[in-house]
């Protein structure tokens, strides 16, 4: 079935949207305080249907991200509260609490880390608020943190091109099922234990 590459082509159509930058920096927003989607999946082929603006595009969704990141630390500082049960509900307590463990083994590199890696960012800036951990210290990490993650995967995409994108559209049905895969036998995986 190929119904990966359907919907490569339709993001790829997006991608090239005369609003496309900003969905994007709603996106990178959002996801940075309570949306589950991460801003890379309209980065990365924004970057590749258009390789002259990629680190434009890297810039956008690094300074909407981390501007969603405050936001999100707003809320931890003076809503925590109100957010608790939808953390709960939604799964991420398990990752909220590390995320305090994390803040108080490491403070900056904690928000470096959740900022580069693909733990849900999301968490930790809330997790920030909470923790009241100074706002310029927070802002510095993030900014360091997803400017690194994204002008990586914004300058992966350019520097690939033309190339990467036949590629990507010749082998997306292949990619697509075998991380339907590998995110099925990660969830066997981890419950199987309980």
């Amino acid at each position: 079935m190929k119904i990966f590459s359907k919907l490569y082509e339709r993001a790829m159509h997006w991608a090239r949207h005369r609003h496309a930058p900003w969905y994007l920096g709603g996106l990178s927003f959002a996801e940075s305080s309570f949306f589950p989607i991460p801003p890379d999946v309209m980065l990365a082929p924004m970057s590749l249907a258009n390789p002259s603006r990629a680190l434009w595009f890297a810039l956008i969704t690094t300074l909407a991200s981390v501007a969603g990141g405050v936001f999100g630390y707003m809320i931890g500082l003076f809503a925590f509260d109100l957010v608790e049960p939808l953390i709960r509900e939604g799964g991420h307590w398990d990752k909220y609490l590390l995320a305090q463990e994390w803040f108080a083994r490491w403070g900056f590199w904690a928000i470096f880390i959740a900022g580069f890696s693909p733990i849900p960012y999301k968490v930790f800036t809330i997790a920030a608020g909470v923790a009241a951990m100074p706002l310029a210290p927070f802002v510095v990490a993030s900014l360091v943190g997803r400017g690194a993650r994204f002008f990586l995967v914004a300058g992966l995409m350019a520097l690939g091109g033309p190339r990467m994108e036949t590629a990507l559209h010749r082998y997306v049905d292949r990619l697509g099922w075998a991380m339907v895969v590998l995110i099925g036998v990660a969830v066997v995986w981890l419950h199987g234990g309980d």
